[in-house]
């Protein structure tokens, strides 16, 4: 008993207080009401509410301890740790039991990764507490243990617990997720049975045992508990979480939907749900609901501190794999890195290796895979990834026996697509064909039929690109990605209406996806829509000043428009930004400057390109071409060596160095080059056809001639068998029987390419009258062959039948306006036929083309043809620009030299003549430079 206190000390406090009583009673109240509001919001799980309410009644009193409980508790619930555990410390400081706080304050530090913390500090110490909090606490304490990657320690808190009541179903139930991580699985069996005998209607007993049947692959069973779970009680998350994943795997999306739904009706924030409804979308081919789930995941996960994830694998492994299908993988490592660093060698080690592949970290990425293959020998994926690894290493024949081997393990679609595209890898797409188009015959091996359609559009068959693509579509009609694959298949095969169509779907279908907009403003160039695609690439821009996709068709854009230095400035201004792996600006400004008969540049910009990626082989390729056109052939033929080792086996890449071997005269290192291609792929024709080439220019035409009757063998319904043939006629002086041959070509393939070799056979046939008529009566039947009536007006300029030739240059003109070549062979026909159009012809093809040397001389020859005194000087200026272009051109140096005779300047006139005639080539002007020459002694 209390000892009484002396009446007078009563007496005396009552004195003392007397003066504030009524004051303090008003705000108590005040307090008190905003306290018992917020304890009713809590009930109603009004975390956010309560939690003002409750800072409310701080302010009036922040040493309420109710208040400061309470507070604790729904920050805790409403996600915020560490501002739970300052309000629950304060409560500790103001003198509240430990026993009301401590496992509220322990989950806080838990949720914060302080799991060491909890394990060291005395407050955290079971001894002296209520027999279920013990319980509870030991348990958290487990918990804690097993986050930081101590079973045993985890394992003796659960018997700690056992020891304080060993009937309670939760000390058994805390032992199945660690024997489950150690995957010893008839412990967790054990101890989730245990569980049951003593509460057979616990929804998270229930609910355990369909994770341990869910992670030992019994799917059924697994739903089966996760069912039980649920109609005890309909608002267990994980159980619900757990049930909508197994619906998912199984392909049950009507069913996965519905939980997910009823997920986030019962927890807004569950980053799972978003995550499953990402997975969802998915399936449905809708990339942008995949995006927006995934951001949400995302938005939901990224503002956790890292220390509260690190020891949740899931949802370490949950934002991973949400920035990673944004494609933003250098934030999803970290989440992988501590993911893989708590719970290695799983699926996660695949996408972790990706990521360091995609970084060029091909040792580490190898690493990772053999350690997770050692404990899953027969992932597909995983052997798949290890092959590409090794071939980014140069190990190309473990890698092809890596995927083989896989193969001959188990004849599977997914593992024929991973071995087509590691022999892709390989350069090897001959044999990757025949693998992703067996893959293929499984329509769920979408990743097989986009690889097909890459093949196909590289070697030309845009037909087969089409069917697939279209087939792709067909599977997942919402998917914009295949909508836009089907889009470049149907643009590179020339059906420019239906691939607009494409792109806009895939537009409809994913208003983000600038790559359908770009391919959109690419078909606009195309159709010659200049201001349309305009307008979409600065669209693009605007939103994102930095896209090189849209930088980069700016500049074809200009270049199609006949602006170099709006070309050339959308070129470097896409360089300067690109990325170290980002080549093709580079590329391109090399390729402009060769273009434009710059040698001297495009050979400044080929060194920059190949500084940046000397691994690159377009970067070799360009480079070679540069030293060509600066002379240094030498130089191109040790480029082009090198570009044939970094092509490996690839066929397609092959006979491109080939055709720039022959260009730098190197026939042998052409022949080795084909010869690689033919290795991998003996049925190519461009190398076949290509070699057969070759060995005529070597004169061997008995070897050409067994080589093409082989191509005719292996394509007897084709013109290019037939078309070689005819070849090795030509080169025999066989014309009769080269013509027989081209003549059979275009039977089997009318086309443009089979008619003008036929056209080429008969020029020399009767002054060339029946190639005129076969010509004729081809742009006759196809008025829209541009190509044919090219050859065609040629002839007639030959020919000298001018106003036939004028006629079929102005119909290509009005097909085609900005037609250079057509334009500037015009203004000489017209020359010919001393029209006075010719000049104002010649300067609409300098607007369009002012760094073209050709035009340059054709316009300023036109003026001086034109006789006026006022034009002489002007005329002078546009040849000394053109011979400054092209020095070796010795057309455009007789027509300098005529002018500058007649302007008096007679010793550089000769010097200009000298230069063209010492050349030792034919040109037009050749007898009357000669002529000039003779007068200027």
């Amino acid at each position: 008993m209390k000892p009484i206190s002396p009446p007078y000390r009563a007496i005396l406090a009552a004195l003392l207080c007397a003066s504030s009583l009524a004051s303090y009673a008003v705000t108590d109240s005040k307090a008190s009401r905003f306290y018992e509001d917020a304890l009713g919001r809590y009930e109603k799980h009004d975390m956010p509410g309560a939690i003002i309410q409750l800072k409310n009644a701080l302010q009036i009193d922040k040493n309420m301890l109710p208040v400061q409980v309470l507070l604790g508790k729904a920050l805790l619930a409403n996600g915020e740790a560490a501002t739970a555990e300052v309000a629950l410390l304060e409560a500790l400081r103001l003198g509240v039991n430990r026993a009301e706080v401590v496992l509220p304050l322990a989950e806080a530090f838990i949720a914060q990764g302080k799991q060491k913390l909890l394990l060291e500090q005395s407050q955290f110490n079971p001894a002296g507490l209520p027999p279920g909090t013990q319980v509870q606490l030991l348990l958290l304490r487990a918990s804690a243990s097993a986050d930081l990657g101590d079973p045993r320690g985890a394992l003796k808190g659960i018997e700690e617990a056992r020891v304080v009541d060993g009937r309670s179903p939760e000390v058994w139930l805390a032992e199945v997720p660690v024997r489950i991580r150690a995957r010893q699985f008839a412990e967790a069996n054990v101890a989730v049975e245990r569980a049951l005998a003593l509460a057979p209607n616990s929804a998270e007993v229930r609910y355990q045992k369909g994770a341990l049947l869910h992670v030992q692959g019994n799917l059924r069973a697994a739903v089966a508990a996760y069912d039980a779970a649920l109609q005890i009680d309909p608002k267990h998350i994980e159980a619900r979480v757990a049930r909508a994943g197994v619906a998912i795997d199984l392909g049950k999306d009507a069913d996965a939907a519905k939980d997910v739904a009823e997920l986030q009706r019962l927890s807004p924030r569950e980053p799972r749900a978003a995550y499953f409804k990402a997975l969802l979308a998915e399936r449905s081919g809708n990339s942008a609901a995949v995006r927006t789930a995934l951001a949400e995941v995302t938005s939901l996960l990224d503002p956790v501190p890292p220390s509260f994830v690190q020891y949740r694998p899931q949802l370490l492994m949950l934002n991973g794999l949400a920035h990673y299908g944004l494609k933003e993988p250098e934030k999803a490592k970290p989440y992988f890195e501590s993911f893989q660093r708590v719970q290695g060698n799983s699926p996660v080690s695949k996408l972790l290796a990706q990521i360091y592949m995609s970084e060029g970290n091909f040792t580490r990425a190898t690493e990772l895979l053999e350690d997770y293959i050692k404990v899953q020998p027969g992932d597909g994926q995983a052997l798949t990834l290890l092959a590409g690894a090794n071939m980014a290493q140069g190990r190309n024949a473990k890698a092809t026996a890596i995927m083989q081997q896989v193969l001959a393990t188990k004849d599977a679609p997914e593992f024929r697509t991973a071995l087509g595209l590691s022999l892709i890898g390989g350069g090897k797409t001959g044999d990757a064909i025949v693998q992703l188009e067996t893959a293929f015959k499984d329509p769920k091996q979408t990743q097989a039929g986009t690889a097909l359609v890459g093949l196909y559009l590289r070697d030309g068959q845009t037909a087969k690109a089409v069917a697939i693509a279209d087939q792709l579509v067909k599977l997942q009609p919402n998917n914009a990605g295949f909508s836009n694959l089907l889009g470049m298949a149907q643009a590179q095969a020339g059906v420019l209406p239906a691939a607009k169509a494409a792109f806009e779907r895939a537009v409809q279908l994913d208003d983000k996806l600038l790559e359908a907009k770009i391919n959109l403003a690419r078909v606009d160039i195309a159709a010659k829509s200049y201001d349309s695609a305009t307008t979409r690439l600065a669209a693009i821009l605007k939103v994102d000043d930095k896209n090189i996709d849209a930088m980069y068709e700016m500049a074809n854009l200009s270049d199609r428009r006949g602006q170099p230095a709006e070309t050339l400035r959308w070129l470097q201004k896409a360089s300067d930004i690109a990325g170290p792996k980002e080549f093709r600006p580079d590329t391109s400004l090399v390729e402009l400057h060769l273009r434009n008969r710059a040698p001297a540049l495009a050979l400044e910009a080929a060194k920059r390109l190949l500084a940046k990626a000397p691994d690159y082989l377009p970067s070799l390729l360009v480079y070679g071409r540069a030293q060509l056109a600066n002379g240094d052939v030498e130089g191109a033929k040790s480029t082009f060596s090198g570009a044939t080792r970094f092509a490996d086996f690839n066929a397609a890449q092959q006979t491109e160095i080939a055709t720039l071997q022959m260009a730098g005269n190197n026939p042998a290192g052409a022949t080795y080059s084909l010869e690689k291609a033919l290795s991998s792929r003996p049925d190519y024709l461009p190398a076949m056809a290509m070699m057969v080439d070759i060995e005529l220019s070597q004169g061997a035409p008995a070897k050409a001639e067994q080589r093409a009757r082989q191509v005719l063998a292996q394509t007897p319904k084709r013109a290019i068998g037939y078309s070689l043939l005819g070849d090795v006629a030509q080169a025999r002086g066989q014309t009769a029987a080269a013509i027989d041959a081209y003549r059979r070509a275009h039977q089997a393939e009318p086309s443009s390419e089979t008619l003008l070799r036929l056209f080429r056979a008969l020029s020399g046939q009767a002054g060339g009258k029946p190639a005129l008529q076969l010509a004729e009566q081809w742009v006759k039947a196809h008025p829209q062959d541009l190509v044919v009536r090219r050859a065609l007006a040629d002839s007639y300029a030959r020919a000298e039948n001018y106003p036939a030739a004028r006629s079929n240059y102005e119909i290509l003109l009005k097909a085609k306006p900005d037609d250079i070549g057509a334009m500037n062979y015009l203004v000489n026909v017209l020359l010919r036929l001393k029209d006075p159009s010719a000049i104002a012809m010649g300067e609409k093809a300098l607007v369009l083309a002012p760094a073209n040397a050709n035009v340059i001389d054709t316009l300023g020859w036109a003026l001086f043809q034109s006789g006026k005194a006022d034009q002489a000087d002007r005329a002078l200026q546009l040849l000394r620009d053109a011979r400054l272009r092209e020095p070796g051109n010795p057309e455009i140096r007789y027509h300098l030299a005529a002018v500058l005779a007649q302007s008096g300047r007679n010793t550089e006139a000769r010097d200009e003549l000298d230069a063209a005639l010492n050349d030792g080539r034919n040109f037009e002007g050749l007898t009357a430079a000669q002529a000039l020459r003779k007068t200027l002694r």
